[in-house]
């Protein structure tokens, strides 16, 4: 049985300036901004929501399976997708389009300036989770404001249980809308700001949301997570990381873990803290598909946070 991951692939184009904006962009004329930052170091990187999910699950050897549309200029990050033996059986090719793309500028203080042309991702409702065979689980991850609906609805239709993960997709939903996802969903994952977000728009707090799903998961960056299900709070620590490099995709490496443990129907502090493991191994390493730990590596690291768990819990 698989795991469907609908969402987003993307390339990430990020350029480092080696100065500060506020140096270059004067406060009283940004009414007619005009400026160029020169930035002779810059990367080009294997993104989006659906990539870095299903590469992080593919390390753990869980079979993922990529929903999602991408244009005509795709073929490098097709012979990725080749080259880690990901399925693109219901990655789309839409004619005449870019796939996906973040153009990211990075100065010295690590602002960013970030431009987004979403592409063939907004064709995303051209695939339809009714041509797909025996999947155990699915996450609506962010993508197209139509796909996103029309999947949901589709998984809920055929009584496949999903995660919705709306993330940086919250914007494009009112609370009407995003009630309606929550309501056919088994699961709900955020981050803490997209947390207090989602409030805001549905009115709920935390404790209601999570009556309405299995599990509502809340992520705290260096903080952990807390997971909220059964009428309870898992506080579930964070892994500390060998360096600190890059945070970019440690959200989805984290819902990767969620993910394998769900479909093997862990309880969920063992599911958090697989989760919390694959989100520090990602964050030791720059971009979201660049990190190659071997399964034995993943369960080495998780078993000293296990234990290093206990040891503090005593204390």
């Amino acid at each position: 049985m698989q795991t469907l991951i609908c969402g987003s692939l993307a390339f990430d184009t990020i350029m480092v300036f080696q100065d500060q904006f506020k140096n270059h962009i004067l406060p009283d004329q940004i009414h007619k901004l005009s400026v160029a930052f020169f930035v002779p170091d810059m990367r080009r990187e294997f993104g989006g929501t659906a990539g870095n999910i299903a590469y992080n699950l593919q390390l753990l050897e869980g079979d993922p399976l990529i929903m999602a549309t991408v244009g005509e200029d795709f073929a490098p990050y097709q012979k990725w997708i080749d080259k880690n033996k990901l399925s693109s059986e219901h990655i789309k090719t839409i004619k005449d389009s870019f796939t996906a793309q973040a153009f990211i500028t990075t100065d010295i203080d690590d602002n960013q300036i970030t431009a987004f042309h979403p592409g063939a991702m907004m064709e995303a409702h051209q695939n339809s989770v009714n041509e797909t065979k025996e999947i155990a689980l699915a996450i609506i991850a962010p993508d197209g404001r139509d796909g996103m609906f029309q999947h949901a609805k589709e998984c809920f239709d055929a009584n496949i249980p999903f995660m919705f993960d709306p993330g940086q997709g919250l914007p494009m939903f009112n609370g009407e809308e995003l009630m309606h996802f929550i309501e056919m969903a088994s699961y709900l994952a955020v981050n803490d700001y997209e947390a207090q977000v989602l409030q805001d728009k549905t009115g709920l707090t935390l404790e209601q949301l999570a009556e309405k799903v299995d599990a509502l998961i809340v992520t705290l960056g260096g903080e952990g997570s807390h997971i909220y299900a059964d009428g309870q709070r898992h506080d579930v620590p964070s892994v500390k990381p060998t360096e600190i490099v890059d945070p970019t995709g440690c959200g989805d490496a984290y819902r990767a873990g969620l993910l394998y443990g769900i479909v093997r129907k862990w309880d969920w502090p063992t599911c958090g803290r697989l989760a919390s493991t694959m989100g520090s191994i990602k964050i030791a390493s720059r971009g979201g598909q660049n990190h190659k730990p071997t399964r034995e590596e993943i369960e080495n690291l998780y078993s000293k946070a296990l234990v290093k768990e206990v040891v503090d819990q005593e204390s």
